[in-house]
């Protein structure tokens, strides 16, 4: 791709002075309506040889454009808390919102390249890489962002003139080192890595675009009209996008596990409070021990719950996190989004919670609102919710590759055991905060919710994180089943069974 890339290309100065005001002015028309719909955000990388031109493009955007509306991220090598975390978290974070431009100096391609070129990861391991740069960057495409990637390129001759004329000038000296020169022997590495990356990238949706950066006019005046291109890119349209394939279930119900309906029907006999205390007791004692496992100081711990109104999950978290360290755990109680969150692609907010090392969060609901109430009320479209079982898996998959521990529970009680807890809950004072209208309106449909549980279990419970299903009609009995599972699964990731 970078090696048939047209080079040479110039402007004169007068033609850049007479074409750049009218593009500026259509740059700021485009910017201020981006704003004033909050529609969409725009996702801007510039990447490119050293000396090619980054730095300037950057300053010109800044000085073209409302600076109030742009963001650059700049991130160099990973700090601790960022090494504590997935390897994308620290972009996640700092996306743009919706009406926002957010410019990153460096990306998401930067470690591919540095570590393939580096001979650190394999070519398999560097393609694998690509395709889930890929699907990261067809999710925000899908979630209605802008994505627009720009390679400034420069020839090796013009690189190494640019560093001569750079070192020459005592305004811009500091500027070049001698890591510098040492990058210029590897440019030829550089191109080949590089090439094969952005070839294997360029899509449609989200395309790389190359421009000639040996001349500054011709890279600006290129620069602009590619954004102003973007910036009038039509909303992709919802029945346009294809639906994820359907992943291959590895999850840990066999088949002759019973089905949704008759999990909450095969309870066993009813715990006395002796032996629910004593079982209690030994669970958590034994949670306790693992906590402070010494493995999990360079391991975190994500716990997700999730189950209808009224099946026990926040009983189930209190006997959790009885056993934990008040200063490791977070509890995420998940509720409607804000409007801050709903400037986000809808996996940002739980991005943005996740642990460091030795370090739990405990979600009370969690990312599979999309796929649950967001599809059965109908507040995203169909191929939004049809998507979401694809991300996910691939959200969960980025946990376990960096180290995190993911579980996930699903709490099941029959319709009768809910009207009973209902009713329960409005009888008794301290606890009719709990019961609103809504989860009346919720009950009133059941059997679609039923039906979009078991798709979710079956489409998103992988061999790596496995939904574990609870029949917890009988409270007692759930919570102590929450707790001899996560011990199982807690020993099972830290190879104590």
């Amino acid at each position: 791709m970078l090696e048939t890339a047209e080079t040479g290309r110039k402007v004169s100065k007068a033609y850049y002075h007479r074409a750049l005001p009218a593009l500026r002015a259509a740059l700021l028309e485009a910017q201020a309506q981006l704003f004033a719909q909050q529609r969409r955000p725009v996702v801007v990388l510039i990447s490119g040889e050293d000396g090619a031109g980054k730095r300037e493009t950057i300053h010109a955007l800044y000085e073209w454009m409302d600076p109030r509306f742009l963001r650059t991220v700049a991130l160099d090598d990973p700090t601790q808390e960022e090494r504590e975390r997935p390897p994308m978290w620290r972009y996640w974070r700092t996306l743009p919102p919706k009406g926002h431009i957010g410019i990153f100096s460096g990306s998401w391609y930067s470690d591919p390249i540095r570590l393939r070129m580096a001979g650190h990861i394999s070519q398999k391991r560097f393609e694998a890489q690509a395709q889930r740069i890929e699907r990261f960057e067809t999710m925000l495409v899908q979630e209605g962002a802008i994505v627009l990637k720009l390679w400034i390129h420069l020839g090796k001759d013009a690189q190494r003139r640019r560093l001569h004329a750079l070192e020459a000038d005592p305004r811009t000296a500091w500027r070049v080192t001698p890591w510098h020169w040492e990058r210029l022997k590897t440019y030829d590495k550089l191109q080949h890595v590089a090439s094969h990356l952005l070839a294997l990238t360029h899509k449609p949706h989200a395309p790389w675009v190359v421009v000639d950066g040996e001349d500054e006019h011709y890279r600006a005046l290129q620069v602009a009209r590619v954004l102003l291109d973007a910036l009038g890119a039509p909303m992709p349209r919802k029945q346009q996008r294809r639906p994820a394939p359907k992943p291959p279930v590895a999850g840990p119900v066999p088949k002759s596990a019973p089905g949704l309906a008759q999990l909450a029907e095969h309870a066993g006999p009813a715990l006395t409070q002796r032996r629910y205390k004593a079982e209690l007791a030994l669970y958590q004692g034994r949670l306790s021990e693992l906590a402070r496992h010494h493995q999990l100081r360079k391991r975190s711990i994500v716990l997700a719950l999730e189950g209808p109104d009224a099946a026990g999950k926040g009983g189930a978290i209190r006997r959790i996190t009885q056993a934990l360290d008040a200063r490791q755990f977070q509890i995420i109680p998940v509720a409607a989004p804000t409007d801050e969150e709903q400037a986000q692609p809808y996996l940002w907010r739980f991005w943005r919670n996740l642990p460091r090392w030795g370090h739990w969060r405990v979600f009370d609901r969690s990312w599979y609102g999309r796929v649950l109430v967001e599809r059965v009320e109908g507040l995203c479209s169909p191929a939004d919710w049809e998507r979401a079982y694809g991300e996910i898996n691939d959200f969960e998959g980025e946990l376990v590759a960096a180290r995190v521990i993911v579980v996930k529970f699903w709490l099941q009680i029959s319709q009768d055991e809910q009207l009973r807890r209902f009713r329960a809950r409005e009888q008794t004072a301290f606890k009719r905060f709990k019961i609103t209208r809504e989860d009346w309106r919720n009950r009133a449909k059941w059997q679609a919710y039923q039906g979009a549980i078991t798709e979710m279990v079956e489409r998103t419970s992988t061999s790596k994180v496995p939904w574990d299903l609870i029949e917890a009609n009988d409270k007692d009995g759930a919570r102590l089943e929450i707790l001899r599972r996560l011990c199982q699964r807690l020993e099972q990731a830290l190879a104590l069974s």
